[in-house]
């Protein structure tokens, strides 16, 4: 009889114990929760963040998967760089700002969050980038950053051609995290539909403040406004 009370406590008490830690987690660490990986984390997730800060210019370690003080470090580099919150873990937004989805989420979630963090991501490129420029410009530029993600020269994902270090001046000063306004959203979204203005383009500049002597050297394919649109 005492061994069956006890056993029935120690039920009960595994149970409570069980339902404080889901309620913990979800009330007092709400913001932690969506924090995938951080200091000590382990898997390809990991391998991802690396790769792409490496790409980018953040990161020199080695691509093994294991978050140490030097992906912490080159973390918070990018978090900076972006204006996002500086805390070294690769947080929900973080990972969205990397172009990298949790696979935690089933597929058609993940599907849905992407194109949305595209065009949102697209839409603020084309409004810092283009905004007062003809329409087919600004569509032109959400063009461009498509073509680099299909090219091999460059990042394969919407936030990687964008954060990719020196690619746009807007991500440097700032501009980038501009609210975009609805022609900015309209151009980023007839790109993601197929529209290219810029024939194929892969970069664009306008003559009158630049100053690289390489971008003049490459093939025009159209101009559009104050922009030069070339391959």
């Amino acid at each position: 009889m005492f061994y069956q009370k006890s056993k029935k406590v120690a039920i009960i008490t595994l149970i409570t114990a069980t339902i404080l830690f889901v309620l913990y987690n979800i009330f007092v660490n709400g913001n932690t929760v969506l924090a995938l990986s951080k200091y000590g984390s382990r898997g390809d997730e990991v391998k991802q963040i690396q790769t792409k800060l490496k790409r980018w210019g953040y990161y020199n370690g080695s691509v093994d998967g294991i978050y140490g003080s030097k992906t912490v470090t080159a973390v918070k580099s990018f978090q900076r760089k972006n204006g996002l919150s500086v805390d070294g873990i690769a947080g929900k937004n973080t990972l969205a700002a990397m172009g990298i989805y949790s696979s935690s989420s089933n597929s058609s979630s993940s599907s849905g969050n992407s194109n949305s963090s595209n065009l949102n991501l697209l839409s603020r490129l084309v409004y810092g980038e283009a905004r007062g420029e003809p329409y087919s410009g600004q569509v032109g530029v959400a063009a461009v950053v498509l073509n680099r993600v299909s090219h091999s020269s460059f990042p394969n994902t919407v936030a990687g051609v964008i954060y990719q270090r020196g690619a746009f001046d807007v991500v440097s000063d700032g501009q980038i995290n501009m609210s975009p306004n609805s022609t900015a959203i309209k151009a980023a979204q007839d790109a993601i539909n197929g529209w290219d203005p810029s024939y194929g383009a892969i970069y664009y500049f306008n003559p009158n403040t630049a100053t690289s002597s390489w971008i003049w050297s490459r093939p025009l394919t159209v101009v559009i406004g104050n922009h030069r649109f070339c391959k």
